[in-house]
């Protein structure tokens, strides 16, 4: 039998479809990826025992031992690059993995976070001001793309004439088509070069940012972040945490102006914003699938994953399995949509969590009481997703803000 294939035009034309349909054979199943055989779990309970199953490991080395593998999400990186992205906190096991978060964890808090809500807003604010009174925007471009940008940048204490192509490293470096190679790997070293250097610039210039409080933090045995370990948790919150909250915006923009009842829900009572986010998050999750490899056979949802297979744990699809969620495929901002997956589960669950949904409900907020008769510039069906199993997304939305 013919494997599903998860990079066919096929499977991008309605994804959901097709995780259903798969889920209603078996939640485990197996797929072609990238050339590879994989293991697709779509099932919500499966999700969730493997994403706490340390026997499928985040770290891509251990899917063949001391063998060097091409993995595609680092496809075109160079050398001297590669290991900042595949040796992070979220590539790694217990005991690296526990070490790491424990000291990231004491710097990277909700406090942290809840205390830059003014500047969110301040940003937030001053962006809308510069889209002004135009007939037509590209929504993503002017409001959803910048913002998180000089949220994250000021966050980690990246100066302002330094932040212009975080933009364009963080789009070509989620670009996983092999034509692309090249154009990935620049963007790799590009990045990696610059955080290498900010990291050095905060060592003797310190400030009150993360990055600067990141270098400072050590555990109850002075152990600290060495300089590998920064660059590679700088590099992780700048692309995913960036990346991240700029789908969640495209998306809740587009979710809410095509689901006007749900619209007229949160305009009545905005007090359903922070629900509405979480079901943004449920029913178009951005991080669609989270990559496991396994260091031995696994048996879940009644199926015998082999040892040494990569796994592939589809968030979005379990955040509309029907036995979690009734009707999930209804877009619902009155739902209790906690518990779903898009931020992961178990020691892996995203630190990002607090930050994405700050800007997710400042953003949207401020969008819809800003422009009140705020359309669509285009017919809803032709929306273009981004064709990423990393992070789906709208790369271009363009709106008509009066209407």
């Amino acid at each position: 039998m013919k494997l599903p294939d998860l990079e066919s035009d096929a499977f991008h034309v309605d994804w959901y479809r097709t995780y259903a349909e798969l889920r209603e054979r078996t939640p485990v199943t197996p797929v072609r990826f990238f050339g590879q055989d994989a293991w697709l779990i779509t099932g919500y309970e499966e999700a969730r025992t493997a994403l706490g199953d340390l026997r499928l490991s985040s770290d891509p080395k251990k899917k063949y031992p001391g063998v060097e593998v091409e993995f595609p999400a680092y496809l075109g990186f160079p050398e001297d690059v590669r290991h900042y992205f595949v040796n992070n906190m979220g590539t790694s096991d217990p005991p690296t993995h526990t070490r790491l978060r424990k000291l990231v964890s004491q710097e990277f808090t909700a406090r942290r976070v809840e205390a830059m809500r003014p500047r969110v807003e301040a940003i937030t604010a001053q962006l809308l001001d510069e889209i002004g009174d135009v007939d037509e925007v590209d929504i993503v471009d002017r409001f959803a793309h910048p913002l998180p940008i000089k949220v994250i940048c000021e966050l980690l204490g990246v100066d302002e004439k330094d932040r212009g192509d975080f933009g364009r490293w963080s789009s070509e470096i989620l670009i996983m088509e092999p034509e692309r190679a090249a154009q990935r790997g620049e963007a790799a070293q590009e990045v990696v070069t610059f955080i290498i250097d900010l990291v050095e610039r905060r060592r003797t210039e310190p400030g009150n940012d993360l990055l600067s409080a990141l270098i400072r933090v050590q555990d109850d045995d002075a152990d600290r972040l060495s300089r590998d370990e920064l660059t590679s948790i700088a590099l992780v919150l700048l692309l995913a945490g960036f990346e991240a909250s700029v789908s969640l915006i495209g998306i809740g923009t587009y979710l809410l102006l095509t689901h006007p009842d749900q619209l007229a829900l949160v305009r009545k009572d905005p007090a359903l914003l922070p629900g509405a986010v979480e079901e943004i998050l449920r029913y178009q999750a951005p991080p669609e699938t989270t990559t496991r490899f396994a260091t031995a056979e696994v048996e879940i949802g009644g199926v015998t994953i082999p040892a040494y297979s990569t796994v592939l744990i589809a968030n979005g699809a379990a955040n509309r399995d029907p036995g979690q969620f009734p009707d999930p495929d209804r877009f619902d901002v009155t739902r209790d949509s906690r518990g779903h997956l898009t931020f992961g589960h178990g020691i892996h669950y995203c630190m990002g969590r607090p930050l994405a949904k700050l800007e997710g409900e400042v953003a949207l907020g401020a969008l819809f009481d800003r422009f009140p008769k705020l359309s669509l510039g285009f017919p809803a069906d032709e929306v273009v997703w981004r064709r990423s199993l990393l992070l789906r997304g709208i790369d271009h939305l363009p709106v008509r803000p009066n209407g």
